[in-house]
């Protein structure tokens, strides 16, 4: 009662408010401190400590994570964290533009963890560059976990938001002054996304007119493959007020989660469990819904890999009249994962697509998995920074040829590795790490890994199964395990002239019993062999092979790569199962190792 006298009084100060709340609750009835007569009323804050300031377009959102909000699992359902992510843009972009937005699009999203009922969902999001009338608005999801205090990040995000005026017209925006360091790093970085954006569909359609037109389908030990058809889910929402935003339009994050919901269903039906969703594809809003439409939302399996999925969404709305056509609203493509009780993903039957567009659908989901991989880690790449190529002396050789091998034996440690593709006896795995995109191809061959061992090292003879290779030439034997080559390799497709590389190549015998036969590679520079006109000079990070004896006859052979930039469109093609080039050249690897161990029986009985 005397807090509300105060009130009516205009004589509370506004921070005694919470005082007087807290000692009530502590069982105090001490009435909270009146005004003095001429006493002005603080700012908010002004007591405390002084922070960097903060970008008036940033807006940040926490929700406790509830039962209503979670999935059969405990898990916050990721429809739920889209229409969250989409409120906090949304709203951020308002401040900045001062009018109504609406999304317009959203870039690939990655999901690195669930979250539990219980934990604490935090959501930054802030305004990185206005263009025109549209603007990219970059968001940062993490979660808190109350009791540990453990924070984690579950994904980054970029949407774009245009700004809409009286009868949807568009709004000029005023532009954005980036302050701190990362705005900056932002600010110029969201011009290439926008670019990346906008050939996005032309990217796919290259890629897909450079393609075999023939569907080809992988093989895989298990059952046969699943119809497409029987993953085909169709579901249908009617637009109620709760679910539209301040200005009649459906959330864009409601219809994500919609249609996150109907992709759910479709995977399910694939794999008989419950999925988890990994990635959202980019992905363009066409038109606007409003309250009253009816949205008919549609999903179907286009594509099983080793251990992912891609299934394909869309939402058309409609009114009340069935006679007007109804409107494409979006098209979403999600990529799902079954994970095991380890937290591990599982091998998933295959999908038999229906002919014609189950077929285009088939290769487009191939297409995008290649393009995802290659926006993921080209942007990655800091193309200002110093050569990777380290000069050779005398005096560095020692670390060199460690720094060659222990990066190899850390790239083979890895724990991550995925089975991308298998073919008859080539397995292929991919590794996705922050920076870089990581390939292991392997097989088991009928020879001595002692033989394999000295064959592989030898890059003088690689021409004979590696068709990329022209000539390796031998500059300095550095000493009986550590040799330098100069390499000629074919043209890429992009380049007029052929590559060149100055290899390190490192070899290394089982220490103890268990460790593989190893041959490293890395790039280093040496001043007799300068960079020349008629080659482009190529580098290689880390690369090599391992070997390790599985019986006295039998070998497993496996080659390692991390794609450098250059490499990396055919690393991704071939990942993506739109080309066999790499399994075929294993292949062909095989063949050299067996001919030539037949040749050394046959001398030997000689």
């Amino acid at each position: 009662r005397c807090l509300l006298k105060m009130v009516k009084g205009n004589t509370i100060v506004p921070e005694d408010i919470l005082s007087f709340c807290c000692n009530g609750l502590q069982g105090s009835t001490s009435p909270p401190r009146a005004r003095e007569p001429g006493e002005r009323e603080e700012a908010p804050g002004a007591m405390a400590s002084p922070s960097p300031a903060r970008n008036p377009t940033e807006v940040q959102m926490s929700q406790l994570v509830l039962p209503c909000h979670t999935n059969h699992r405990g898990e916050l359902s990721t429809g739920q964290l889209l229409k969250w992510i989409d409120t906090a843009a949304c709203l951020s972009a308002e401040r900045h533009a001062g009018c109504p937005c609406v999304t317009a699009s959203m870039d690939d999203i990655y999901f690195e963890h669930t979250i539990s009922v219980g934990q604490v969902v935090n959501i930054k999001a802030k305004v990185n560059r206005a263009f025109n009338s549209s603007m990219e608005v970059g968001i940062q999801v993490s979660y808190e976990d109350l009791c540990s205090g453990k924070h984690c990040s579950i994904c980054k995000a970029y949407a774009t938001f245009v700004a809409q005026g009286p009868l949807g017209s568009k709004v000029r925006l005023a532009p954005l002054t980036p302050q701190t360091e990362e705005e900056k790093i932002e600010y110029s970085i969201a011009a290439e996304r926008r670019r990346m954006r906008l050939v996005h569909k032309d990217t796919l359609k290259d890629l897909l007119t450079r393609s075999p037109q023939e569907t080809e389908l992988e093989t895989r030990d298990g059952s046969g493959a699943v119809p497409a058809e029987k993953t085909r889910v169709e579901s249908v929402e009617l637009v109620l007020p709760p679910h539209a935003n301040h200005q009649g339009n459906t959330f864009g994050g409601q219809i994500m989660a919609w249609m996150e919901n109907v992709a759910t269903i479709a995977a399910s039906r694939l794999c008989h469990a419950h999925p988890t969703l990994r990635a959202i594809e980019m992905f363009h809003f066409r038109g606007p819904s409003q309250v009253g439409d009816r949205l008919v939302l549609k999903a179907i399996v286009n594509n099983a890999f080793k251990n992912s999925m891609e299934v394909g969404v869309s939402a058309e709305a409609y009114g009340q009249e069935m006679s007007v056509s109804r409107r494409h609203i979006n098209s979403a493509f999600m990529t799902f994962v079954v994970l095991d009780q380890d937290g591990h993903p599982r091998t998933l039957p295959m999908v038999a697509p229906e002919p014609g567009d189950g077929e285009r659908r088939y290769r487009e989901a191939s297409a995008r998995k290649k393009i995802r991989l290659d926006r993921k880690y080209v942007i990655s790449c800091k193309q200002t920074e110093v050569p990777l190529s380290v000069p050779w002396d005398q005096s560095n050789k020692v670390y060199l040829s460690y720094n060659n091998v222990s990066a190899l034996k850390m790239l083979v440690a890895k724990a991550n590795w995925a089975l991308a593709r298998e073919k008859e006896k080539v397995r292929m795995y991919t590794l996705e790490e922050d920076k870089f995109l990581s390939f292991r191809i392997e097989m088991s061959v009928c020879i001595t890994a002692s033989r394999a061992f000295s064959l592989l090292s030898n890059l003088r003879r690689r021409h004979e199964w590696d068709s990329h290779y022209v000539s390796a030439e031998l500059v300095q034997k550095v000493d009986d395990d550590d040799v330098i080559y100069h390499v000629v390799s074919q043209k890429l497709r992009h380049e007029n002239k052929p590559q060149d590389f100055v290899i390190l190549a490192s070899r290394r015998k089982p220490c103890s019993k268990g460790d593989p036969y190893v041959v490293a590679f890395r790039s280093v520079t040496l001043p007799t062999h300068p960079a020349r006109a008629e080659f482009t000079r190529g580098e290689t990070l880390c690369s090599g092979f391992c070997v390790w004896p599985e019986s006295e006859e039998m070998s497993k052979v496996a080659y390692y790569n991390q794609a450098m930039p250059g490499y990396l469109n055919y690393v991704t093609t071939n990942v993506a199962g739109l080309s066999s080039d790499i399994c075929s050249t294993f292949e062909a690897c095989e063949k050299f190792l067996l001919k030539n161990k037949e040749d050394l029986i046959s001398r030997l009985q000689d």
